[in-house]
């Protein structure tokens, strides 16, 4: 009997800082572990893809539109798009972020339950999850204020070191 793949995409803004996205990555790896007795048994072959949207360019070619994000075979888990404040994002960008909330039997979290990850998995595998609606792809101002506060805080870090080793030399 040949391997059924399955892909996972586990799409986040930064694994260092935001807690939202470590205890995500975490919580991941807690389901596929519980997972992958019935993986094995169902035969199907697993590929984790764990991609850091470090800029426009990633967060475009891969439509992203909230960190952090799992999807099965293109799937996102959630089925609606709901964000709160992330002090992290905000430390790392020096702007205003919202992060994914992550909405299971009517309850939120800022972390998904590992019960909510195999849920949106096998819903995926079985053909039962409801998929966001697709629109054209436009980067959310959310991820813009994001970027735009990245790139003015690297441009600082730039000017300030190359002041300091022509000062320094």
């Amino acid at each position: 009997m040949s391997k059924k793949d399955i892909t996972i995409d586990f799409i986040y803004l930064d694994l260092n800082t935001c807690e939202r996205c470590i205890a995500t990555g975490d919580t991941l790896d807690e389901a596929l572990n519980a997972l992958n007795p019935v993986f094995q048994t169902l035969n199907y072959a697993v590929n984790v893809n764990k991609i850091n949207i470090a800029t426009r360019e990633l967060a475009e070619q891969y439509c992203f539109i909230s960190s952090p994000t799992i999807r099965i075979n293109g799937i996102d888990i959630c089925t609606e798009l709901k964000e709160s404040y992330c002090n992290d994002c905000c430390d790392l960008s020096g702007s205003s972020v919202d992060c994914r909330v992550f909405v299971y039997e009517g309850k939120d979290y800022e972390q998904p339950p590992t019960a909510m990850i195999i849920d949106g998995i096998l819903r995926v595998l079985y053909g039962k999850q409801v998929q966001m609606e697709q629109k054209p792809y436009e980067m959310p101002e959310n991820l813009v204020n994001y970027f735009t506060g990245k790139e003015t805080i690297t441009k600082t870090e730039e000017q300030d070191s190359s002041c300091c080793e022509s000062s320094c030399g």
